[in-house]
């Protein structure tokens, strides 16, 4: 696993803390979006089609802490849009690194190489760089040429300046196991601390829309990666969040387990969907209807998500909240996992994804594209 003993010793602390003092419901990661406006446009996001006045606007420093302490959990996410975008973005993270929280500074890696000044490295503070494939796909998924170049050459910059590296790919209907396999080893071979990997969700506002694998498809695809496996790959999520990818382990999402706060105030339920906002961490977990969630829910919403963001917790909760999932991953860690090929049919597949129920999928509108003047920050 890529992921420092001191941040596993903390959360495993953290989670076996909370089941001490009975708490069913606490969150593992804070997701802190401080703004939306980004540099790239990608096919599969839709962060930057809100109205230009939102684009424009960000959260200040002090309401980033707030959310952190409002939350509690001991590892804060810093996603986007393009955080490195942020006027103020050097200090939020000071502030985060003061307060002991495990940060996953989540950038594209345009801006990364030239703003390493405005940072420390620290054990509390890594660098998430997003890189959806080699370069022909990579550049493809953020639909402009020469970001995969300019990405690794920030990571390798990083990691020789003393930080902590680890990068994020999302996987849709065009990724090649074969060649997902060699961008696992080029990633390996930099130096990268850890890499996580996910499917991706059904952004309504993407504009792409057939690109989102279903269920099914996302277990198929992941078999195909892993049915041929390296042992130095290491990666910064639970192996038994990778069993579950494949077919060969059961979870059910906890959207509480990474709550989102942004601009406009704490997204219900979770980092994926948008239906409405909180005033407080407190009134987001007493007035959300969680049972209206999940791929068990019936909400169709929910239905083909595979997502970390959904999916992690749960993995790590049972890691350390359960003998069996302990054992599991005991053994997965000591011993790797057995390979699994594209033809088995995996546990996960017999899945009935409900197709009729009490819920009713509204339709997208998909704004046109907004171009924004962006500021880079500086000292």
């Amino acid at each position: 696993m890529g992921v420092p003993v001191s941040q596993m010793w903390t959360v495993s602390t953290y989670v076996l803390k909370q089941r001490l003092f009975g708490r069913k419901r606490y969150p593992l990661v804070l997701m802190l979006e401080p703004l939306f406006r980004c540099n790239l446009a990608c096919a599969g996001c839709g962060k930057i089609q809100h109205p230009v006045q939102t684009l424009r606007n960000h959260l200040t420093p002090e309401q980033c802490f707030d959310a952190v302490q409002q939350c509690g959990a001991p590892i804060v996410s810093i996603p986007g849009g393009e955080p490195l975008l942020h006027p103020q973005i050097s200090e939020i993270v000071q502030g985060l690194v003061e307060r002991k929280k495990y940060i996953y500074l989540c950038t594209n890696g345009l801006l990364l190489e030239k703003n390493l000044h405005l940072f420390k490295p620290s054990k509390y503070l890594s660098f998430s760089v997003h890189i959806d494939g080699l370069e022909a796909e990579h550049d493809a998924a953020v639909c402009r040429q020469g970001v995969y170049k300019t990405a690794i050459q920030a990571i390798r910059v990083a990691i020789e300046k003393g930080f902590r590296v680890t990068t994020n790919s999302t996987f849709f209907q065009n990724a090649d196991p074969k060649r997902t396999r060699e961008l696992f080893d080029e990633l390996t071979k930099i130096g990268v601390e850890g890499m996580m990997l996910s499917p991706g969700y059904e952004y309504e506002k993407a504009p792409e829309q057939d690109q989102f694998l279903p269920r099914q498809e996302t277990i198929s695809l992941f078999q195909g990666i892993f049915s041929e496996s390296n042992s130095s790959w290491k990666f910064n999520q639970s192996p038994l969040f990778l069993e579950f990818l494949k077919g060969r382990w059961d979870l059910e999402c906890t959207p509480w387990g990474n709550p989102t706060y942004n601009l406009f105030g704490w997204q219900k339920p979770c980092y994926l969907l948008e239906e409405g906002y909180a005033e407080t961490f407190d009134e987001l977990m007493a007035q959300t209807e969680w049972s209206e969630y999940g791929s068990e829910s019936g909400n169709p919403k929910c239905a083909n998500c595979m997502v970390h963001s959904g999916y992690e917790a749960t993995a790590v909760e049972q890691t350390f909240g359960s003998w069996k999932g302990f054992l599991k991953t005991a053994s997965l860690v000591l011993f790797g996992a057995s390979k699994t090929t594209p033809t088995q049919a995996p546990a996960l597949m017999s899945l009935d994804i409900p197709q009729k129920n009490q819920y009713t999928k509204e339709p997208s509108n998909t704004p046109e594209l907004v171009e924004l003047t962006m500021d880079t920050p500086s000292n």
